[in-house]
């Protein structure tokens, strides 16, 4: 139960890497990454990139979903109570089962007001009161030995240090959360216990922390795989809904993974190693999620850039021009930052003009939709055309100077 609970709370998409001049990246700080799931987005934050679809309520809305059903319980047993002490003719007041069981309820009530606030807090941007709350949730989620509060609180915690750039707390928390997990008899290869392992491997790639992270990354890969092989032992036709859930789950944890270990590869120069990742993170998005789909489109961007960087501008511009359309059609949020890509391509092509009129394009719609960090990019490419044609024209002037 608690695997499955903590499944939908851990799950962020990974902050994406700044591309070189004239590229933007698609950046999401603590995005939906699930359809169902609670996720924290930050001031800071940008739009989000959803990856998977999850079967399992979070904790939070878990909890949530019981506290209408126990109060009333709770009143139906303080009218019992009254009754009893009417008829009684012993006026102390004793503690009883039923009190206690109250209390607990209580502290747990109290938990989810907490977690509801430093949620409220996050996506105001006020991170120091969001800490505030979740450290009183964890407290009082240890003094009940309340295991499921604790495993995702601890998430929480941990995904609020990692989007301020606490990587040393961060890391010490989703090793705390993964002790709870396992403790409790969640095995190795369970898509929570793995999804806190990619968030590992990703806090070890910042830190330049090599070994670690390719480890990391190559354990989740790994288990995902070996789990889907194992699914397919199963006919399609023979899959329960909740096999088939799980089934659509795993393989799209495993796009994410691949996701996350190009973006990785791509900041260390490892320009083939992730193209092919990206390549195979598309495949995976395209055929469970739909070739509209938000993901969908930011991987042919990605992959766009990578092309672009090993100077496969053709292919690099066919790919992101698709990825332009179908958000064009679909309402992309993060269309601005499909925009600054393409016309960084063009710049990179010599279109000067093309690749202006794009970035113009990009920049409206970035600062309507309030995303300063793709505005400065946006501005740096424009920055950048003025420099090309500066120096085009120095060339023009060199040639026809008779000298």
């Amino acid at each position: 139960m608690a695997a499955c609970n903590v499944r939908s709370a851990v799950t962020q998409t990974l902050r994406g890497l700044r591309g070189t001049r004239g590229h933007l990246r698609h950046i999401a700080a603590a995005r939906q990454q699930w359809d169902r799931s609670v996720t924290s987005q930050t001031g800071q934050g940008k739009h989000s990139a959803c990856w998977v679809t999850v079967r399992h309520e979070s904790i939070g809305g878990d909890l949530q979903s019981t506290q209408r059903r126990r109060r009333r319980r709770r009143r139906r047993r303080r009218r019992r109570r009254k009754k009893k002490k009417k008829r009684s003719a012993v006026g102390g007041r004793c503690r009883s089962d039923e009190d206690q069981r109250d209390e607990a309820q209580r502290k747990e009530d109290d938990i989810i007001l907490l977690l509801k606030k430093a949620k409220l807090s996050v996506y105001r941007g006020q991170l120091q009161a969001a800490s505030g709350f979740l450290h009183q949730a964890v407290a009082l989620a240890h003094q009940t030995h309340n295991t499921q509060a604790i495993i995702y609180t601890y998430s929480l915690m941990a995904n609020l240090a990692y989007v301020q750039g606490q990587l040393d707390s961060a890391e010490k928390l989703f090793k705390a959360a993964m002790s709870f997990l396992l403790s409790g008899g969640t095995p190795q290869d369970d898509n929570a216990v793995i999804e806190m392992s990619l968030k590992l491997a990703t806090i070890y790639a910042e830190q330049n922390k090599v070994e670690l992270a390719e480890h990391g990354f190559r354990f989740c890969l790994e288990s995902l795989e070996a789990k889907l092989q194992n699914q397919k032992e199963t006919a399609a036709e023979e899959l329960t809904e909740e096999q088939e859930a799980l089934r659509k789950e795993t393989r799209l944890l495993l796009g994410l993974c691949l996701d996350s270990r190009a973006r990785y590869r791509a900041s260390s120069l490892q320009l083939e190693q992730a193209g092919r990742d990206y390549q195979k993170a598309l495949d995976i998005c395209c055929s469970e999620q739909g070739d509209r789909h938000p993901q969908t489109l930011v991987l042919m961007s990605d992959l766009a850039t990578i092309l672009d960087l090993q100077g496969r501008h053709d292919d690099a511009l066919a790919l992101v021009q698709q990825a332009v359309d179908l958000s064009r059609s679909a309402g992309h949020p993060d269309q601005h930052v499909l925009l600054g890509n393409m016309a960084g391509i063009l710049l990179h092509t010599g279109r000067l003009q093309d690749s202006v009129q794009l970035y113009h394009e990009a920049l409206s719609l970035a600062q309507q939709a309030g995303d300063q960090e793709a505005v400065t990019q946006i501005q740096e490419g424009l920055e950048e055309v003025k420099k090309r044609r500066k120096q085009q024209q120095e060339e023009e002037e060199e040639k026809t100077d008779p000298q």
